[in-house]
């Protein structure tokens, strides 16, 4: 499919800087036979008792990192997105001036992160070795590092002290993303607790969600498009309690695209859910089979992103080009710390 079907104006204004506060008090736009105006704290009263919501319970990791490459005498300033793991010292990073390393150069990073760049790669990721490693890393990384605030958000304003909570799931466990699940940054104790009075389940999954959820389409067809990889896991437990759900006539809702992209990954042609963990580079777009999900509940995306193509695919195009000129003409708040909605799958 051609690219620019999925563009859209967007203005300006609507891009959110902030989360609403509370967090549940977001609106949500419920996109299903009709348009329908509410709340993310309507959420409870939205769904079914035996309905189940499927988390991603990934952490967000301070990766941004800012520092100076030392070659002999000469120094230049640099900044790196750390992404990817490969052993205790070295990373996968992202770089800001790339162009200014080579293999066998020294970055200092602060007063506590150093290390050495060992390879520069073709698809643009440089890996680094650090001087500290396992806990000793993840404790200098904790003092040294910045949260990777998306471009939209850091282009316009500095990362701060509040982003180190509001760029965060309040049930955020397993360290490894450099991007929030962000559908989930509205949810509130409160909001946790009306829904497991209401009998509404809730299970996790992790997905650690890497920097390409930010990189722009450059192709101009879709079969032209290379998507990021990123790693993931659903564990047993939860596999066989989605089973359970799905056999007791209860709704799986995924709270956002990484949920839906991990269980879509992961479940079988008959719809039955299993255990699985590796990497996934899934990319949805319109005629894809859903399997695992009924509802998906997520924020509003960027025009001719992924994850705009993933939403058309699941609701159809027609249905979410007029849901979000709706929404710029309601005023809702776009991207990561913007307003919700909720999805209910074309069938």
């Amino acid at each position: 499919m051609r690219v620019d079907l999925f563009n859209f104006e967007l203005p300006d204004e609507c891009i959110a800087l902030r989360p609403a506060v509370p967090r549940d008090s977001a609106k949500m736009l419920v996109v299903g036979d009709v348009l329908e105006d509410r709340h993310v704290s309507d959420l409870a009263n939205l769904l079914k008792p035996g309905d189940a919501l499927v988390f991603n319970d990934t952490r967000v990791i301070p990766a941004q990192l800012t520092g100076v490459r030392r070659r002999g005498d000469a120094e230049a300033d640099v900044s790196a997105t750390l992404h990817t793991r490969l052993t205790a010292s070295n990373w996968l990073c992202f770089a800001k001036g790339s162009k200014k390393l080579k293999a066998g150069d020294r970055i200092v990073f602060g007063e506590e992160l150093a290390c050495e760049v060992m390879e520069k790669r073709d698809d643009g990721n440089i890996e680094l070795s650090f001087d500290q490693s396992g806990a000793q890393f993840d404790e200098a990384l904790a003092r040294s590092g910045a949260m990777p605030l998306p471009p939209y958000i850091a282009g316009k304003r500095g990362t701060d002290e509040q982003d180190q909570e509001d760029y965060q799931t309040i049930y955020a466990r397993e360290d490894g993303a450099v991007a929030a699940p962000t559908a989930g940054l509205h949810f509130t104790p409160r909001l946790m607790e009306a829904l497991e009075a209401a009998g509404i389940y809730r299970h996790f999954v992790t997905l650690h969600v890497g920097p390409g959820t930010f990189l722009p389409m450059k192709a101009d067809d879709t079969r032209d498009h290379r998507m990021h990889s990123e790693w993931g896991r659903v564990s047993d437990e939860t596999a066989k309690a989605l089973n359970h759900v799905r056999k007791s006539g209860g709704r799986i809702i995924c709270v956002g695209t990484t949920s839906l992209r991990l269980l879509e990954s992961s479940v079988e042609e008959d719809g039955t859910f299993r255990a699985w963990e590796g990497a996934t580079d899934i990319f949805i777009t319109p005629g894809f089979r859903f399997r695992a999900a009924d509802i998906l509940m997520t924020n509003f995306h960027l025009p001719k992103s992924t994850l705009f193509m993933l939403v058309s695919a699941f609701c159809g195009l027609d249905v979410m080009q007029a849901a979000y000129a709706h929404a710029i003409n309601h005023n809702y708040r776009f991207y990561s710390y913007g307003d919700s909605s909720l999805l209910y799958r074309k069938t």
